[in-house]
């Protein structure tokens, strides 16, 4: 559709008039034909007109905007008058009964449909619009959160490349809305409204799920991941450098805490600054943890051995939780006769995944030992042996590169500061903390050389030790098989972490203001909540699959507009969804989700 303006001399005066037209297809050829009269006076600037008539027509076809318009709604109530009166009700044009030149059928617009169906679904689901209401959003920040958030989870793109993506969906056919009005500005200003209810939201929602699926929350899994930016940020202060999970040190990052359930759901997350070392994160997590699901008296948080420090268990142990934890590297050499002794070890059985039903996991073996008021598990596992070989023989070939080169430097006397020298060394062994303790790294300041003797006693040990780790636990009533059972729970964070940075992509992160990066992690966190319940169904059903592949699937379920010429010379368009295929249906019927996209729309043209 366009808005034309005609003009008519009569009795030496000018008079003119503005009509809105639609193009029809009749056997003559292309034509235009008047829709109705928007009367003399301009409906908007001349600039403005084409976006008007889409807007228009995107109305008249049932979609209705997400910001109301009285003055639009008031030229379709027009253009719909003068539709009824060309196609009076019970014509020829209303029936389902008509001729059709099968040679002139042709489709228009197709649109893909089936991953936002399913999210739109899943949204649903979960309630989160009325998860949202209760945050204060209105009905339009519901509807661009959850376009958002679909985005995260379908095709991500920036705030700039979203709106051609929405017109590539089904969206606006599936929401029943007018989407071409919104552009970056729109979702940059939803980013601001959204990032003062995240914990409100992520509190409902973590509620909604626990009845929903019927969670336990027994056992609470905390990690930490980075996420780097393009860019400087200067206007971010939680935009550092630090260890870079990602390999990118180059970069600025920030750190994402997450904790989920033993199922997998995400319970609470927080951002932090990323220099800030792991185990000052633990109490600030807690807290946040405590804020969304309440006081949860007798249950058990694992973590990482970043944050197995004995400050960080007390504060575990003070908000009335358990723990159970990975020690840290140099915790296993006192247990070194205990894991030379062969007595007293047991075998893991662990089925092969479902995902390689043939491949044969690594043997693990575990060792129960009594520490006063905690419990040790000493595990050695084959497959563990072979990586840590392979990550000390990386980082020591890196280190001794690196006091080669140092080693140059100061004998060319480019270092000549005794200062700067023991800060090079000092940066060396933070890099390589788990080598760097194999070589005496010193300076003789009077011969002005730098020396780095290998200490063979203390490489031998750690090879002994390799493949090895201890768990610690204030649990006493657990077998030690249950123990690393749920250690290894620990994992589910690390897939949820993979899912965020890669299908979901999280990183790199573009916003420079921190409110908009914390909002960014927060929509990929919504996107997560969707996933993770979707996957979770498949696996009631004793499916193991991914969300990668089902979007995969489902990318061939469209909506497409079937445009069918009738013998009368009236155009007979008809906006649906295709019939699912095989793939589709089995989807669709585990997800409990309805096959039909869309109520048909049927719209006549005329020449």
């Amino acid at each position: 559709m366009f808005i034309k303006k005609t003009t008519k001399k009569l009795k030496n005066k000018t008079y003119s008039n503005h009509l809105l037209v639609e193009s029809v297809l009749t056997a003559q050829g292309p034509r235009h034909r008047v829709v109705c009269s928007l009367g003399s006076l301009e409906p908007a600037p001349r600039e403005q007109w084409l976006a008007l008539a889409h807007r228009m027509e995107a109305s008249l076809a049932g979609q209705s905007e997400l910001q109301p318009d009285e003055a639009l709604g008031a030229l379709v109530e027009r253009a719909r008058r003068g539709r009824r009166r060309r196609f009076p009700r019970g014509s020829s044009t209303e029936t389902d009964l008509v001729a059709i030149h099968t040679d002139r059928v042709q489709t228009e617009e197709p649109r893909q449909a089936g991953p936002v169906h399913v999210g739109h679904q899943m949204w649903r689901r979960l309630s989160l619009d009325t998860i949202l209401a209760t945050a204060g959003l209105d009905e339009r920040t519901q509807r661009l959160t959850e376009i958002m958030t679909l985005n995260r989870l379908v095709f991500p793109s920036s705030e700039h490349a979203m709106p051609d993506w929405i017109q590539r969906t089904a969206l606006s056919d599936l929401l029943g809305r007018d989407l071409s009005v919104v552009n970056d500005e729109a979702l940059y200003r939803n980013l601001d409204r959204l990032h003062p209810q995240r914990a409100v939201i992520e509190k409902e929602l973590a509620e909604k799920e626990r009845t929903l699926f019927n969670l336990e929350e027994s056992v609470y899994l905390y990690d930490l991941t980075s996420t780097y930016f393009e860019g400087q940020c200067p206007l971010n202060p939680q935009a550092q450098r630090g260890y870079s999970r990602d390999q990118r040190p180059d970069c600025k990052q920030v750190l994402v805490g997450l904790v989920l359930d033993s199922d997998g759901f995400p319970k609470a997350h927080e951002v932090f600054e990323g220099n800030r070392q792991d185990r000052t994160t633990v109490e600030s997590m807690l807290t946040a943890l405590e804020q969304r699901v309440g006081k949860k008296p007798g249950a058990t948080v694992v973590v990482d051995r970043g944050m197995a420090y004995d400050d960080q268990l007390r504060q575990i142990q003070a908000q009335g939780y358990h723990y159970i934890v990975a020690g840290r590297q140099p915790e296993r050499i006192p247990h070194l006769a205990e894991l030379e002794d062969e007595a007293g070890w047991d075998e893991i059985l662990r089925e092969p995944s479902p995902r390689n039903p043939g491949q044969e996991k690594p043997h693990v073996f575990i060792k129960r030992i009594a520490a006063g008021n905690e419990i040790h598990i000493l595990c050695v596992s084959e497959g563990r042996k072979e990586k840590d070989r392979a990550i000390r023989e990386k980082h020591e070939k890196q280190l001794l590169a690196d006091l080669a080169k140092l080693q140059k430097r100061v004998g060319r006397g480019d270092l000549k500061k005794d200062t700067k020298i023991h800060e090079a060394i000092g940066r060396l062994k933070e890099r390589y903390p788990r080598v760097a303790r194999y070589y005496g790294i010193e300076y003789d300041a009077t011969s002005r050389s730098l020396r780095y003797p290998e200490n063979a006693e203390k490489k031998a040990l750690a090879q002994k030790l390799d493949g090895s780790y201890v768990l610690r636990t204030d649990r006493q009533d657990l077998s030690k098989e249950e123990i690393w059972r749920t250690y290894i729970l620990l994992t589910r964070v690390e897939s949820a972490f993979r899912a965020m940075k890669s299908p979901l992509m999280e990183r790199p992160i573009f916003h420079h203001l921190a409110h908009r990066v914390q909002t960014h992690i927060f929509l990929c966190v919504l996107a997560y909540h969707l996933l993770v319940s979707i996957e979770k169904m498949f696996l009631d059903h004793g499916i193991h699959t991914s969300w990668a592949t089902l979007r995969e699937e489902l990318s061939t379920h469209q909506v497409v507009t079937i445009v069918l010429p009738t013998s009368s010379g009236e155009t007979l368009k008809i906006r649906k969804g295709s019939i699912p295929e095989t793939q589709h249906r089995r989807i669709y019927d585990i997800l409990r989700i309805p096959e039909e996209l869309m109520k048909p729309v049927k719209t006549w043209c005329s020449a």
